[in-house]
C-alpha cells in the first residue's frame, strides 16, 4: 500500500507546485479558533534513537507537525525553514515534529538528517498514522497544532515560510497570555477564566 501511495503522492507533485499560489492565499490567515479545533489523533512512532515517541508527549507545546519524504521537492524547500523556527521558538514552547512517508525508513531517513543537520525530532510513520490525519495523500502536508494538541491550521502542499511562522506566533502569543493570566491568578488568587 505505500508503494501506491507513494506513486500517488508523486503524481500530485505537479498539482501541488501549480496550486501553490492558491493554496498560499487560502492558507494566509489566523489560526482556527478554539471551537473550530480539533483534537490531533495521537500516535506513537519511533525517532531515529529507536525511543518511542507519542503526540501527548508534546501537550503544553506548540506544535508544527510535518509529513514530508526525502525525495519530496517541496519537502526540501520548507525543511531549513523547520530547523530555523525549532532554533528560534524552542524555548518559548515550541517544538517541530517530522513523520518521514519514506518507504524505505531509516535506511534513507538517517542520512538525510545528518546531511541537511536536522535539529527537529523526526519519526517515521506508517499508513495507521497517515490515515488518522486525513489520508495524507499528498506531501508535504503539515499540521500546527496549538498547546492543547488541537488542530489550528492544516496545509497541503508548499506554502511560504511567513504563512507557518505567523500561525506559529499567533499560536505562542496566545499561550505566553494564558501562562501569564494563570501566574497572576495564583498569585493574586483571582480566577480568570
Amino acid at each position: 500500500m505505500r508503494t501506491t501511495r507513494r506513486a500517488l503522492i508523486g503524481a500530485s507533485a505537479g498539482l501541488l507546485f501549480s496550486g501553490c499560489v492558491r493554496k498560499k492565499q487560502e492558507s494566509a490567515r489566523a489560526p482556527k479558533s478554539g471551537n473550530e479545533r480539533k483534537p490531533a489523533p495521537d500516535f506513537e512512532l519511533k525517532d531515529a534513537n529507536g525511543k518511542t515517541v507519542s503526540l501527548a508527549d508534546y501537550k503544553g507545546k506548540v506544535v508544527l507537525l510535518n509529513f514530508w519524504a526525502t525525495w519530496c521537492g517541496p519537502c526540501k524547500v520548507e525543511i531549513p525553514w523547520f530547523v530555523e523556527f525549532e532554533q528560534k521558538y524552542k524555548d518559548r514552547g515550541f517544538a517541530v515534529l517530522g513523520v518521514s512517508m519514506d518507504d524505505e525508513g531509516w535506511e534513507v531517513v538517517k542520512p538525510y538528517l545528518e546531511k541537511n543537520s536536522i535539529n527537529y525530532r523526526v519519526l517515521v510513520g506508517n499508513d495507521k498514522v497517515a490515515q488518522s490525519y486525513g489520508g495524507v495523500e499528498s506531501l508535504p502536508t503539515t499540521f500546527v497544532l496549538d498547546q492543547s494538541g488541537h488542530i489550528a491550521g492544516e496545509h497541503q502542499g508548499l506554502v511560504s515560510k511567513s504563512v507557518y511562522e505567523d500561525e506559529i506566533r499567533q499560536l505562542l502569543d496566545a499561550r505566553s497570555t494564558r501562562l501569564n493570566r494563570g501566574t497572576y491568578a495564583s498569585v493574586t488568587g483571582a480566577n480568570h477564566t
